[in-house]
């Protein structure tokens, strides 16, 4: 049985002045309701984060609610036609929310889920007013670093025409909210990707870099998937797909949808170029590339409708590509998403007239000719204009097609440094392309160049320069204390190949935990290389039993016992002999039957030499003996010499064994 639980804020008025009304849509960060504006009598949308969002955000970075406030004001500065507007922010209930425009419409997902691809008019038209809305943002210093068509509002046609989505109108929404939590993970986590994989740029895979271009080539794969109703690429795993867009080329629209034009390819590619230096820099950039695309292409459907006309078969005059700037059902189409109207075409099958004219005006050309060629003054003055307009000439084409021009100097091999200051002792100036890693190349040296050595190049130009970041080398991550299967993502992060070894007894980490990883943590390595991962299996059955102080013949006895080997080293030591001294593992360590246990037995006190005291005085006889650590028992008379003693010189005897001495 299902159960479905009541959505609280339903009908609940949200400070003072906005009433829910019902509920739009649910995401993972967010849920979207209509509500009135009591206070101006109109529909808003409110947008209210999750409460585990905002636990989470708050959590990681305490000023988290003044971060998202922030974001809030400098999104509502932002007011273009095509961007969904936002009126009001605050909290209820500590949850963030926004008020925003309420558009009457559906997002760009639900059209491609319905229609599953877009013609090429179609998909062409919302791309403009996606990125006349984005433009506006980069204009203002924002980035939206999310475009995707779950953040694209399709509204009715102002023609009002049902299923016209050339004259839509299109908004581009979450400008705001998505950044303000992405800056919590961003302080949290240096730079975690927030972007959906599916149309992620390749700089925010590898550094996480993002600039307007990165909103270009997100709008590139958009266009790509409204054209071919897929994304590019596709994986089990959201890490499998961001790398494909750092690795891989996006593929032309046409290979996967026959008949599309190459306009709209080469617009594809040149959104989506890996690096970003190769892409329009901005979003204002690739709708100028966008509105001539679709002009070439509306030319290209008159030519047809031309064709069509020809064969006297009107009822099959379809405009294909474009339609007249009013749209389909006549109403004026809004300036910030203009379509070429009818005066700015060619019109197919219009003969210029006027013939008459162009007569007239070419005899009065020959009339003046004729009356300078007949003065003298009149033909030097031809002559001379003549001789002027060939300098002119011959110099202009001197310098446009050689004189501006040089060839591009060597700077591939040496440093950053050497190649800054060679540039600029050239004249020219220098950029930077995305670095990447190299094997052989030290760090900042140039990799390549752009234009390449030797091309021509015009003085004065900038130089593209590509840099090594040096052999791609990692630490090995401490992943000791993880569950196997942790442990294993965390390195496969890196490009690294993982290997569990035998799995051990532990005494500390439970099974199924990593207990160690070889190269050992911290040691230095690069993509490929083998990583072996030890693996706890618990604690183990049996226990190593105290056995420091015992007789080597008690120890062996309780080992035996316990099924347990002992391995012996006699060793000298001022214990008793035959005494265990130490013992590895220590006493409690877990091991499994059959395991070796070492001990340290005691060969007992070295011998001691008995010194020559034969001769002595008795006294000093004694106080040799008690030198060498032995006990000396005097005999006769305690102030006489030393006639005998037992044992005898040099005889060997353990420390503190008697000796007699006989003093007379």
């Amino acid at each position: 049985m299902d159960i479905q639980v009541a959505d609280t804020l339903l009908g609940s008025l949200i400070d003072g002045r906005y009433r829910i009304r019902g509920r739009v849509a649910r995401g993972g960060m967010a849920t979207v309701y209509t509500a009135t504006d009591e206070r101006l009598e109109r529909t808003v949308a409110l947008k209210i984060l999750h409460p585990s969002q905002a636990r989470d955000a708050q959590t990681r970075l305490p000023g988290f609610l003044e971060r998202f406030t922030d974001e809030a004001k400098t999104i509502a500065r932002l007011t273009h036609p095509n961007v969904v507007a936002v009126y009001d922010q605050g909290t209820h209930a500590g949850l963030p929310y926004l008020v925003m425009e309420y558009v009457r419409g559906r997002t760009l997902r639900d059209l491609l889920g319905e229609r599953r691809r877009l013609q090429p008019a179609e998909a062409l038209a919302i791309l403009e007013q996606m990125l006349a809305a984005i433009a506006a943002a980069h204009r203002a210093g924002l980035v939206h670093r999310d475009v995707k068509p779950e953040n694209v509002l399709v509204a009715e046609a102002p023609s009002g025409g049902s299923g016209n989505l050339i004259d839509s109108v299109v908004k581009v929404a979450d400008f705001g909210l998505a950044r303000a939590v992405e800056a919590s993970a961003e302080d949290e986590n240096g730079g975690k990707l927030m972007a959906t994989v599916a149309y992620v740029a390749p700089e925010l895979v590898t550094d996480g870099h993002a600039d307007p271009r990165t909103d270009v080539y997100a709008a590139g794969i958009v266009l790509f998937e409204m054209l071919t109703g897929r994304v590019p690429y596709d994986g089990d795993r959201a890490v499998d797909v961001a790398w494909q867009h750092v690795d891989r080329d996006v593929p032309r629209p046409s290979t996967l949808v026959p008949g599309l034009p190459p306009a709209l390819d080469e617009l594809v590619a040149r959104a989506t170029r890996r690096d970003p230096g190769a892409r329009p820099t901005d979003a204002g950039a690739l709708l100028a590339e966008v509105q001539v695309a679709r002009d070439d292409l509306g030319s290209v459907s008159s030519a047809e409708t031309a064709v069509l006309r020809k064969v006297d078969q009107p009822t099959m005059i379809v405009s294909a590509l474009a339609g007249p700037g009013t749209g389909a059902g006549g109403g004026e189409r809004p300036s910030w998403a203009r379509l070429p109207g009818p005066a700015e075409r060619t019109q197919p099958g219009r003969r210029r007239a006027e013939p008459q004219r162009a007569e007239s005006l070419t005899d009065r050309v020959r009339t003046v000719w004729a009356q300078l060629m007949a003065d003298r003054r009149g033909r030097r003055a031809v002559l001379a204009g003549l001789v002027v307009l060939g300098l002119v000439v011959a110099l202009g084409g001197w310098w446009f097609g050689i004189g501006r021009y040089t060839v591009a100097p060597q700077l591939v091999s040496m440093t950053k440094a050497q190649a800054e200051a060679q540039a600029e002792k050239a004249g020219f100036t220098i950029a930077l392309g995305t670095p990447r890693y190299d094997e052989k190349a030290a760090k900042d040296v140039v990799l390549a160049q752009t234009p390449a050595t030797g091309d021509r190049i015009v003085k004065g130009s900038t130089i593209t320069l590509v840099l090594s970041l040096g052999p791609e080398r990692y630490e090995v991550p401490d992943v000791t204390g993880k569950t196997f299967d942790l442990a294993e993502a965390d390195l496969q992060q890196l490009r690294l190949t993982v290997v569990r070894g035998p799995d051990q007894y532990n005494d500390n980490l439970p099974a199924g935990v990593v207990t160690a990883v070889d190269p050992k943590v911290g040691s230095q390595v690069k993509p490929g290389d083998k990583i072996t991962v030890t693996v706890s299996k618990g604690r183990a059955p049996l226990s190593v039993p105290p056995l420091a102080g015992k007789n080597i013949n008690d120890a062996r006895n309780a080992l035996a016992q316990l099924g347990l080997t002992p391995v012996e080293e006699y060793v000298d030591s001022d214990k008793p002999k035959d005494e265990v001294i130490s013992q590895s593992p220590a006493d409690g360590t877990g091991v499994e039957k059959g395991a070796e246990v070492k001990l340290k037995v005691s060969k007992g006190p070295p011998a001691v030499a008995v010194p020559r005291v034969v001769d002595l005085p008795c006294p000093q006889a004694q106080q040799t003996l008690q030198g060498q650590g032995l006990a000396p028992v005097p005999q006769g008379n305690p102030n006489g010499v030393v006639r005998f003693q037992n044992p005898a010189e040099n005889t060997p005897v353990p420390p503190g064994s008697q000796v007699t001495i006989v003093c007379l």
